[in-house]
């Protein structure tokens, strides 16, 4: 089987509930997705996607992730798209870096790949471990009685699980936090996520007012050094998601006490290396969460069959993006019920891919 055909699209997808605001007060109003089809002289079709949260979360624009993946598709024809690991390595020979680039290419691939075999993308990952995944909700940052009342309702769709953002004034985030928490009760798992916004001593007074309060504390400050020297004052578990971007890195977390990580397939450059680190880490038996940096159905597929192929015991969450926009771009992921999500049942992403709905490709190449 050869690569035979390397499609590109664009596609903005609005967020359902307005502007998103994450910690730090940084916003966006919508995911700027970029989704590849990688076609094979087989007749396969494999998809992926890759979008990032605006150009402030993380070391990725959308200008990037096209012009990157328009420089690497070249090098991709004739290849065999189930030589998994040589891809990875052939992308990597021809560009240094820039793992958000080749992860739409490489979950295309792994999407083509598990179709040839004839199964769902979680069994082909190499098993699949309970019928569901948790999802949490992130509440968008804003004053603490506009979030209290997000909470409630996302509760109320179902949600069990709910991350706060805080990372502004460490004093108006305490209220946050104790607001939420007293909004939704004890059974609802909550996290503080300040995506790395806080100084030690801003993360060092929040901690000390919120000593007593349930709940997991994720990326406190930007700088691993800075968030594990808080290990010594944190109360809760301490979860890393901004740092955790290579083996190197969640080795070291592993090392210096955090509880649990959180792997985003886009930042480490694509399926195969977030299902590497996902091993390592459950080896090690720390608490995994495996997302995105977002996208719609295509990229949440994927992040629900690595979900299902992590087990239960060393599982936190996920996350519905496809659920936050208001675009769809494929067809066959399973409703979300009661807080959980599923996988698509059909071989490889199991999706329906709305072609169009993607508009007209940026890029077409043919061997």
């Amino acid at each position: 089987m050869k690569i035979s055909s390397i499609t590109a699209y664009a596609q903005h997808q609005p967020f359902r509930d307005g502007t998103y605001t994450c910690s730090g007060g940084r916003s966006a109003e919508g995911f700027d997705s970029t989704i590849v089809a990688i076609g094979t002289d087989s007749g396969i079709t494999g998809w992926g996607e890759m979008a990032p949260l605006g150009s402030f979360y993380a070391p990725a624009f959308a200008a990037g992730a096209r012009a990157g993946i328009a420089e690497l598709a070249p090098y991709l024809l004739g290849q065999d798209p189930r030589q998994l690991r040589a891809i990875e390595r052939l992308m990597d020979h021809r560009m240094a870096g820039h793992p958000y680039v080749k992860a739409a290419l490489d979950m295309a691939c792994w999407d083509v790949a598990a179709r040839a075999a004839g199964q769902p993308l979680a069994e082909f990952l190499g098993g699949r471990f309970g019928p569901s995944v948790a999802l949490y909700r992130s509440i968008s940052q804003e004053k603490p009685d506009r979030m209290v009342a997000r909470a409630r309702k996302y509760v109320t769709e179902g949600y069990r699980r709910l991350q706060v953002k805080v990372g502004l004034d460490p004093r108006e985030d305490i209220e946050r936090l104790l607001a939420v928490r007293a909004a939704i009760g004890a059974d609802i798992v909550l996290f503080a996520d300040a995506n790395g916004s806080w100084t030690t001593a801003e993360a060092r007074q929040f901690l000390l007012a919120v000593r007593d309060v349930d709940f997991t504390l994720e990326q406190p400050c930007g700088s691993y050094e800075d968030c594990i020297s808080l290990r010594s004052v944190c109360a809760q578990p301490l979860v890393l998601d901004e740092n955790i971007d290579s083996l190197d890195a969640l080795l070291r977390a592993k090392r210096d006490g955090v509880d649990g990580v959180t792997i985003k397939i886009a930042r480490v450059g694509g399926i195969g290396r977030a299902r590497a680190m996902r091993d390592v880490a459950v080896d090690l038996n720390l608490k995994v969460t495996v997302e995105d940096t977002g996208g719609s159905d295509i990229d949440t597929a994927a992040m629900a069959h690595l979900s299902l192929s992590t087990p239960q015991s060393h599982r936190l969450h996920t996350v519905d993006f496809h659920n936050w926009v208001t675009v769809s771009n494929a067809r066959g992921m399973p409703p979300c019920l009661d807080g959980e999500m599923s996988t698509p049942t059909g071989p490889g992403l199991g999706l329906e891919i709305d072609v169009a709905s993607l508009g007209k490709p940026f890029l077409e190449i043919r061997a």
